[in-house]
């Protein structure tokens, strides 16, 4: 039987509007939206979200999504790859080859697991967006809580992200031109590169009304970090180790360069002997550092604020379709971060830094290959903050314009705002950019592990699966696991600044 028109789901907007706006509201919603919805309803009420003309399987009506495939592993993993590669080497010094590498593949797994839990809530209620399962799930708190998390989280990464292109960029040009950067040229001020970035970059891209297009700039982005892992896989066969300090090494350049040893003899003609102690891997390390590697891998793969806007515009969407797409871009990450992590390891061993391009930096700060490498890194940044901005462009809309029709001026504006804000603080408040570590060290795991869980337990209604069925007893371990990482984090970040130490990596 046809359902009737009022039962049917409104699109205020039709095809054109934001995908701010692309939620599905059945009409009794768009009316009653501030009341608690009771997640454990009917199965008649999830029908008003999955309407069925066909009288089979239940489809999305509130956007029709061209974007293909291939585009969309791209976006996903341009997603997900963050700065925090550049310290993952120094992550494997702290615990040994093989306990990173179990540490890895079980973040890995965990991180498919929690998309599994975001999509199956997503199918049950017919709403691809992580605010309108949270308003499901709790009402209008649940709806503001996912919200106001995903804001916090994404603007800490974009502002890490734009402090790197205004610390490192000044550094990369002067390496290249050869010049004196307190000669007070302009393009030496991170200030102005930053501002120059963001307005001719950034900004065009963070304009654009859909997800989709930025496809070609995420699939860039992931090629300029496969540039990366090449010269770092270069490189372990280029520097030996020990290694000299650049400071110590620049009357021996010449030396240097014509001599060819093997790593077990002597370096230098005999003059410097191989140390084996600091020049040999270790598959299981436990230090002081150690358990500081824990939290930044369980976020090595924060992508999920992305996952279901990716998952609106997917062509011919479905939940078997969007999951492949995950575990292939969730894969392809996995593999850069190992083979990043260990050759940088294998390369330096004890003495990586915390930021592994530095390392190489010591060696020789003229290296060109290292400073086309520190350039392809920036770029991948710089590319990937379209992505990260996109979700905060949509929770502002979902929690601040409901229902609205997509109108242009809006758009632009919260736009602009977004990145004006985060531009005053790179330049003008970098010392407060310490504060989004406790932010992070919060909204991270509510992301990825608290709200997938808990979102799930909520939505699926209890005669499909009871409160102690298997699935459900999982969701609340993920969740308990969540709240130990936010546990752990937060310590680790007090310990920090009651200490004046930084053990801690960089995030996401």
């Amino acid at each position: 039987m046809e359902p009737s028109r009022s039962e049917m789901c409104i699109l205020p907007n039709g095809k054109g509007q934001d995908l701010g706006e692309e939620m599905c509201m059945p009409m009794k919603t768009m009316m009653e939206e501030e009341q608690f919805d009771d997640p454990d309803s009917t199965l008649a009420e999830n029908i008003e979200f999955l309407p069925n003309s066909e009288g089979k399987k239940p489809r999305f009506t509130d956007f029709e999504g061209k974007t293909s495939f291939g585009m969309s592993v791209f976006n996903l993993g341009n997603a997900i790859m963050g700065s925090g590669i550049l310290g993952l080497a120094y992550a494997m010094a702290n615990t040994g080859i093989l306990l990173f590498l179990f540490l890895l593949t079980a973040v890995a797994g965990l991180s498919c697991y929690s998309i599994h839990l975001l999509l199956k809530s997503s199918g049950v209620v017919g709403i691809r967006s992580y605010e309108q399962l949270g308003f499901r799930a709790f009402g209008i708190t649940g709806k503001m809580a996912a919200g106001i998390a995903i804001t916090l989280q994404n603007i800490g990464a974009m502002s890490s992200y734009l402090y790197i292109v205004k610390s490192e960029f000044p550094l990369v040009l002067q390496a290249f031109l050869k010049a004196d950067i307190s000669s007070g040229q302009w393009y030496l001020n991170g200030n102005y590169l930053v501002v120059l970035v963001s307005l001719s970059v950034i900004l065009p891209l963070a304009l654009m009304k859909q997800l989709g297009y930025l496809g070609y700039t995420s699939g860039f982005s992931l090629s300029c970090m496969v540039f990366f892992l090449s010269a770092v896989i270069y490189k372990k066969f280029q520097i030996l180790c020990p290694f000299e300090e650049f400071s110590s090494n620049s009357t021996l350049a010449q030396a240097h360069s014509n001599v060819t040893v093997d790593h077990a003899h002597s370096y230098h003609n005999g003059h410097v002997m191989v140390d084996d102690s600091n020049c040999s891997p270790q598959m299981f390390t436990v230090n002081t550092h150690t358990a500081y590697t824990i939290p930044i891998l369980a976020f090595a793969f924060v992508c999920h604020p992305e996952v279901l806007p990716i998952y609106t515009e997917l062509r011919n969407p479905t939940q078997k379709k969007m999951q492949h797409i995950s575990n292939i871009s969730i894969l392809i990450m996995y593999t850069m971060y190992f083979l990043a992590a260990l050759f940088g390891y294998l390369t330096f061993y004890t003495k990586v830094e915390a930021e592994l391009l530095h390392t190489y930096s010591r060696i020789d700060p003229y290296d060109t290959l290292i400073l086309c490498v520190r350039l392809a890194v920036l770029t991948a940044v710089t590319l990937t903050v379209p992505i990260v901005l996109f979700p905060v462009r949509r929770a502002i809309q979902e929690m601040m314009f409901p229902n609205k029709t997509f109108n242009w001026i809006r758009h632009v504006i919260i736009a602009v705002i977004l990145l004006t804000f985060i531009n005053i603080l790179v330049i003008f408040a970098p010392n407060i950019l310490g504060i989004f570590g406790i932010i992070g060290a919060t909204s991270a795991p509510c992301l990825i592990f608290i709200f997938p869980a808990v979102f799930y337990i909520r939505i699926v209604p209890k005669d499909k699966e009871p409160m102690r069925s298997t699935p459900k007893i999982f969701a609340a371990c993920f969740a308990g696991l969540g709240m130990l990482f936010m546990i752990m984090s937060l310590s680790f970040i007090i310990i920090d600044w009651t200490t004046g130490s930084s053990s801690s990596l960089g995030g996401h």
